[in-house]
């Protein structure tokens, strides 16, 4: 299984970008996916999560409004739209594939996970 994200550039505050993640080895459709973040020196944290079949979504505090998770269960592939960026959204971006279908925050119910791709936001 792997999990390959693209998409993480050099942007400006309140420009926009797209993440995607593209995964391989099996399918997802079964199971809830989400991105992650880590800033420097900071803990991973949660961004946002999408269910199996997109009806059930969560953001994080800090990017609802601003930040939209899809899937495309076909081409086994998730993204984040990620409009207004701020220099806080500075850090890496991680996919990962949950064990169920559930829609949750904590990384530990997560059983794959993507390499990373690095976002920097300037002011």
């Amino acid at each position: 299984v792997q999990l390959v994200e693209s998409g993480g550039r050099l942007v400006q505050s309140g420009d926009s970008l797209t993440l995607s993640c593209a995964a391989s080895g099996r399918t997802f459709e079964n199971n809830a996916m989400a991105w992650f973040r880590q800033a420097p020196g900071k803990v991973r944290e949660f961004v946002s999560a999408i269910s199996w079949n997109g009806d059930n979504i969560s953001y994080s505090d800090s990017v609802k409004g601003r930040f939209t998770i899809s899937r495309d269960n076909a081409k086994n592939a998730l993204y984040l739209q990620m409009n207004g960026v701020k220099v806080e959204d500075t850090a890496d971006y991680y996919c990962a594939v949950g064990s169920d279908r559930v829609v949750r925050s904590d990384g530990a119910y997560y059983d794959y996970w993507g390499q990373g791709t690095h976002v920097r936001v300037s002011s």
